[in-house]
């Protein structure tokens, strides 16, 4: 293989990126990749390799694989980036408004578990006549 433009079988570009030959084929089937045929053998390009890692960062990120193929094909048919830069701003700002509402949903959910603990903690106290200080410990409820 030679070193400026070096091809991967798909055992070596699954093995770089640390992920299973299953998950580039699940991708090539999406069509998200589309490795070339050396004889019977996949053969994957740099290209190839770059492209799987930005689908690696879109899917760890949140994105869909429709918002990931979106961004890609924007990729090639815009080679000044500006459509694909545009696009990917859009989508960043939606993901990060997305997150921002689970985790005030989650804060929401943490803050009635933790008084429903309180309470149950209380009832318990007041049915057992002993005060805090003599009862078992309780898990902590914030991470130390």
């Amino acid at each position: 293989m030679p070193h400026d433009n070096p091809l991967y079988t798909v055992t070596q570009l699954a093995a770089e990126l640390g992920i299973t030959v299953r998950t580039l084929h699940f991708y090539e089937a999406q069509g998200l990749l589309s490795p070339q045929r050396a004889g019977t053998t996949r053969v994957y390009t740099q290209r190839d390799r770059a492209r799987m890692i930005l689908i690696l960062r879109g899917k760890r990120l949140g994105f869909s694989i429709r918002e990931i193929k979106d961004y890609l094909e924007l990729y090639d048919i815009d080679p000044t980036q500006a459509q694909q830069t545009k696009a990917l701003l859009k989508a960043v700002q939606s993901r990060i408004h997305k997150l921002e509402e689970q985790r005030h949903a989650l804060e929401q959910t943490l803050t009635e578990l933790r008084d429903i603990q309180r309470q149950a903690e209380e009832a318990l106290q007041a049915l057992h006549g002993k005060p805090a200080a003599e009862r078992p410990p309780t898990k902590p409820t914030e991470p130390a």
